[in-house]
């Protein structure tokens, strides 16, 4: 989707849990002088509770619905009025209803992708509780169930072995090489 030269910026990540989504974000924000949303946090302040506390109250199904709601409402609020760096939780590129939504925002989706090992490692040894990484058998087939949507994602950017500077100039970079393209 091509986009005028003078349009503000909408930069998506997207993965798996542990991909380092927030992280990278906030590091990535900061480096293009842009807002940072992270949509789980967004989530928590709209609801009053954790993503944890709304799994266990009220499901995954109903989790989603607010999600997708919190997505919509952070692109419309904060489109075209600046850049920004959105980071989405692990399912959110999943929900086909996003992926839309996204699309319509113009939004540049990039995947941040590591080995599913590396992955398990980085959620096992964080004190965030992860609802869906509880059982190492469901966290497998949650990641080959996803796969196939996250190659939906514009751009790829492998992390392991990479520090959070590291990653954030490589998706930089793949940003200047877009905007050439776009306004060539």
């Amino acid at each position: 989707m091509a986009r005028r030269a003078d349009a503000n910026r909408c930069v998506v990540l997207l993965g798996f849990m542990g991909a380092g989504k927030t992280t990278v974000g906030r590091a990535l924000a900061t480096l293009l002088h842009c807002d940072f949303y992270d949509l789980d946090n967004v989530i928590e302040q709209r609801e009053q509770k954790s993503v944890a506390q709304i799994f266990a109250s009220s499901g995954e199904a109903e989790f989603r619905r607010i999600e997708s709601a919190a997505l919509a409402t952070l692109l419309q609020d904060k489109r075209p009025k600046s850049d920004l760096v959105i980071a989405l939780g692990g399912g959110a590129f999943v929900q086909k209803q996003n992926r839309m939504a996204l699309e319509v925002a113009g939004a540049i989706t990039v995947l941040l992708e590591a080995p599913l090992e590396e992955l398990r490692r980085r959620c096992s040894s964080e004190s965030k509780v992860r609802p869906l990484a509880q059982q190492e058998t469901r966290f497998n087939e949650l990641f080959a169930a996803r796969r196939a949507d996250y190659a939906l994602a514009r751009f790829k950017v492998q992390t392991m072995g990479k520090s959070v500077e590291e990653i954030s100039a490589e998706i930089a970079r793949l940003l200047n090489a877009a905007k050439v393209e776009v306004e060539e």
